[in-house]
């Protein structure tokens, strides 16, 4: 049998063998209906959104407006969502010349200018005011003092606008249930010692993961942050599995976000009624799969649905490498997950991005991660504290020797794009390895 995963910029076509599909599922989006014209959904979601006035309305009388913009790493349609936000703007009075588009990096580093024009489309790209979040400069940062233990310093570009606009995606997200909403602008916006305290390694190992929102702390805290700081509106979109625009959320921070929350929950989740022995997953394809970094969120994805002991495939082009350095290092001289994990409980260590090697470790403690990937040498994925395979098909021949014929195979070929279950309970990613 043969189905395709999303793999850089196309699909990577993997053929199974019959011993690996006589209990098998693949996991999809809902085969829902995009919007039939996006553009036309969008103005009249800013002409009556949820939970707020009109954003032409919110405009008038208003000094400057910025929008938050996700940086690269989200496949935002940013050249869609901007020209009727602007239009907007300008007809409660403010003109482009007084409006910023301002790119939320959190504490991935700067777009460049070529990357910058895919966003935003070359147009937009050369005729807007752009500035881009640096979590690194804390003078570029005010202290609002802290909410829910969390120190809050953000951008005071950001604070001193008039009008203060988010845009975003809503996606499964693996610590803070959802995407969209208040990450873009914590820790979108935020400085080096917030997202430090947000993934910190306690944090992590609460009662977060994809599609958790009631009782997760970091969803709590983010709110917490939002609320103080204040945000005039927001424009959130929803992706078929196509990445067409299934569904548009303008309004209110929080009643928009939840509405699109709901959306989103409805067209990605998928239960099963047992986990999986074997889970072939993809780490979503571009942008997501360009990094390995990134790419962990495939691995939390499987993580959900595959039992104590079980393979999870990854497959992810990892075109731009591994990821920052500092991530690089916590992998590269780590001596294994244990040893990291030991690293962790130490309270005087602390490395930027190493949230994200910390979710990897939660994964191995469930099931072993085969990697197969075209971007890096296998002797460097080897220090990835995964399994480098030649290819899908090696992949899946390994874990069927150390299985056994048959396995419960699950193939999730958009990854992190999906939710997944057992029987609807969201399993968080830290914690027992579970059955």
């Amino acid at each position: 049998m043969r189905v395709e995963l999303a793999y850089g910029r196309g699909a990577l076509a993997v053929e199974l063998p019959e011993e690996a599909c006589s209990e098998l599922r693949i996991l999809e989006k809902t085969e829902g209906a995009p919007l039939p014209d996006p553009a036309r959904a969008l103005r009249s979601a800013l002409e009556a959104p949820i939970g707020t006035r009109p954003l032409r309305e919110l405009a008038r009388g208003r000094r400057d407006a910025v929008i938050v913009v996700s940086d690269r790493t989200r496949p935002v349609p940013n050249a869609l969502l901007l020209p009727p936000i602007l239009d907007a703007l300008r007809e409660g009075g403010l003109p482009a010349e007084r409006v910023t588009v301002q790119v939320a990096t959190g504490l991935h580093r700067p777009c460049t200018a070529a990357e910058l024009e895919e966003m935003l489309g070359a147009p937009l790209a050369g005729s807007l005011r752009i500035v881009q979040h640096d979590a690194r400069d804390l003078e570029s940062h005010v202290d609002l003092g802290s909410r829910s233990g969390l120190p809050v310093l953000i951008d005071r570009f950001f604070l001193e606008r008039d009008l203060r606009i988010a845009t975003g995606l809503i996606e499964p997200h693996l610590m803070a249930g959802y995407s969209g909403g208040r990450k873009a602008v914590c820790p979108g916006l935020a400085a080096v010692e917030t997202i430090r305290v947000a993934h910190g390694a306690s944090m992590l190992e609460g009662h977060v993961g994809p599609g958790i929102v009631a009782g997760n702390p970091l969803h709590e805290a983010l709110l917490e942050v939002v609320r103080k700081i204040g945000v005039d509106f927001l424009v959130n979109v929803a992706l078929d599995r196509r990445r067409r625009v299934a569904g548009v959320f303008c309004g209110d921070l929080e009643a928009a976000h939840a509405e699109g929350m709901r959306f989103v929950e409805a067209e990605s989740h998928v239960a099963l009624d047992r986990p999986a022995d074997l889970v072939i997953v993809s780490a979503g394809g571009h942008p997501l799969d360009t990094t390995f970094y990134q790419a962990i969120k495939g691995v939390a994805a499987a993580a959900g649905v595959v039992r104590s002991g079980g393979i999870i495939l990854l497959a992810a082009s990892l075109s731009e490498g591994i990821g920052s350095p500092s991530f690089e290092k916590c992998l590269r001289e780590s001596e294994g997950p244990a040893a990291f994990e030991l690293c962790l409980r130490d309270d005087r260590f602390f490395a930027i991005d190493q949230w994200m090697v910390q979710h990897l470790c939660q994964a191995l403690r469930r099931a072993r991660v085969f990697l197969y990937s075209d971007g890096l040498d296998r002797a460097t994925q080897r220090e990835l504290f995964v399994e480098p395979v030649a290819s899908p098909e090696e992949g899946v021949a390994r874990a069927l020797t150390l299985l056994g014929p048959k396995p419960r195979t699950v193939v999730i070929p958009q990854g992190p794009y999906i939710l997944a279950t057992i029987r609807g309970e969201k399993r968080p990613i830290g914690g027992p390895a579970g059955p």
